[in-house]
């Protein structure tokens, strides 16, 4: 799972950032004159920023790792592969694909992101041999028995949240914004959520995830980045611990690619379903 930093969703993720030296201009000046604006509209620039920063990668693809550890610590593995496609006007489509264990081995999943409309999500089943469109109620469940919802999975527009800016801290010795951003979604599992992003770079470090009783639910963690194709911050790293069952859930990502000539219509259809394997 971005790459857009924020489209891109948690896999999407994918968290990723433009590098500096690519653009005219860096972090401090997309932000100039953030101390003298409100909470809400300094979070919103802070966002917008890192949404800029990331765009322009066109079409991405990337090998991962998924560890899934119940609450007694013992791992369950599977590897996977993501597909990201940028649509600047829109929404960024994402597909997820399983190669083992062999029991999920071609389960996908497709994700169309969209700035203000409902996203669509359809799911593979290739024991069935099914394609099931995830209803907007439920996109707050888990993921194939991850600790990632299948709302993490979609691409987290700016235009879909509202935002404040609560504060700075510092995170594993990096100077960081925290920003509290409140999904506009009434179907998301989530009350809020904080975003903790260095202010070097604007790369997501960490979010913590509120259930809708406003109780801590999970937090996800974001380590070693790695600049890619001279432009791209990605994290190698992530991990999502659910604070109220003990599970938790890693990803290791490796092998990513950039412009590698993805297709809308034969790549992200619900037809390309069935040929994902």
């Amino acid at each position: 799972m971005t790459a857009h930093l924020f489209r891109a969703g948690l896999l999407a993720c994918l968290l990723g950032v433009g590098a500096p030296s690519t653009h005219g201009f860096g972090v401090s000046d997309r932000l100039d004159g953030l101390e003298s604006l409100p909470p809400d509209q300094a979070g919103l620039l802070i966002f917008t920023a890192a949404d800029e920063k990331a765009s322009g990668y066109v079409d991405m693809q990337v090998e991962l790792e998924m560890v899934l550890r119940n609450s007694r610590g013992a791992a369950t593995r599977r590897a996977l592969r993501i597909a990201q496609l940028e649509i600047p006007s829109d929404g960024d489509k994402l597909l997820v694909v399983f190669d083992t264990p062999k029991p999920i081995r071609g389960t996908a999943l497709l994700s169309h992101g969209h700035k203000v409309l409902p996203d669509d999500q359809w799911l593979y089943l290739p024991a069935v041999k099914r394609v099931k469109k995830i209803a907007s109620s439920n996109k707050s469940g888990p993921f194939l028995s991850s600790e990632f919802a299948y709302e993490d999975l979609i691409a987290q527009e700016v235009e879909k949240y509202s935002y404040r800016l609560v504060g700075g801290d510092t995170l594993d010795g990096a100077a960081c914004f925290v920003v509290e951003r409140k999904p506009v979604d009434a179907h998301s599992g989530y009350s809020r959520q904080l975003v903790w992003l260095d202010e070097a770079e604007l790369r997501v470090q960490q979010i913590e995830y509120f259930d809708r009783r406003d109780d801590k639910l999970k937090t996800l963690t974001v380590s070693d980045y790695r600049l890619h194709a001279e432009r791209f911050w990605k994290a190698a790293h992530m991990q999502m611990v659910n604070h109220q069952t003990g599970k938790s859930t890693a990803l290791h990502w490796r092998n990513y690619r950039f412009a590698t000539g993805l297709h809308e219509e034969r790549d992200f259809s619900t037809n390309s379903l069935r040929r994902a394997r």
